[in-house]
């Protein structure tokens, strides 16, 4: 089940394998959109008969106390793409951070206009999505939701870097420090989950912080310019599961 995860992540993300089979063609409109997503092949049966599929709107969650997360990036950055999905930046790093007792390290991260998963019904503007993975094939995305307000560097440094071209890797050589984009309160819900994009591959641990952070109106035209439509799929019933913080 693990290995077959992090089997299905990359061939979701071809900048992180190149020699990916080809895929059925899917969007977020039309035909090709998330309601659509099941038919458009037998690879993505998952996205309509999946129980346990993301994202999902955050609410009532059970207090457990979970425990703190201690993140520490050393992330070296290698490539920025515009895959037509969503703008993803690749990166290595080292131990990130230990959750059930498996270390998890950074594969990538990107990002969905407006959020994919709400909390207690809000959407948000911007949602970064932190890839992680340990060497079975485990997987847990780290959610980040970002509000308008202050511009984030952080931010302005992967606009700056982004291509317009889609489906051009370009590499990437400046600094991000990616520390920026967590907020300071690392405090969090917890539930299970799929990945949100076909095949929506369940077995997901997801991580969505409590907190939002900011970016500026700008900065979010320049990400909505570069995507051409909104890129997120709409929230997927709980089917009973529990979501903790």
């Amino acid at each position: 089940m693990k290995r077959s995860l992090i089997a299905s992540l990359f061939m979701v993300m071809p900048i992180l394998m190149q020699t990916a089979p080809a895929q059925a063609h899917w969007g977020y409109e039309g035909k090709e959109g998330p309601a659509n997503w099941g038919e458009l092949s037998a690879d993505f049966a998952a996205c309509h008969t999946g129980k346990y599929q993301s994202p999902i709107n955050i609410t009532h969650a059970l207090d457990i106390s979970l425990p703190p997360l201690t993140f520490t990036y050393n992330v070296t950055h290698e490539s920025i793409v515009n895959n037509g999905h969503t703008i993803q930046v690749t990166a290595k790093d080292e131990d990130v951070f230990s959750l059930d007792d498996e270390t998890f390290q950074l594969v990538q991260y990107h990002f969905h206009a407006p959020s994919e998963n709400q909390i207690d019904g809000k959407s948000y503007p911007l949602e970064a999505h932190f890839v992680h993975a340990t060497k079975d094939g485990a997987l847990a995305v780290v959610a980040v939701m970002f509000d308008l307000g202050e511009e984030n560097r952080a931010l302005t440094t992967i606009i700056d870097t982004m291509p317009n071209q889609q489906n051009k890797d370009v590499e990437f050589k400046k600094h991000v420090d990616v520390a920026a984009l967590y907020p300071a309160d690392k405090t969090y819900y917890r539930y299970s989950g799929s990945l949100t994009t076909p095949p929506c591959t369940e077995g997901v641990r997801w991580l969505v912080m409590k907190n939002p952070i900011t970016l500026s109106a700008e900065q979010l035209k320049k990400f909505q310019a570069a995507l051409k439509h909104a890129n997120n799929r709409p929230v997927q019933p709980l089917n009973g599961r529990v979501i903790v913080d």
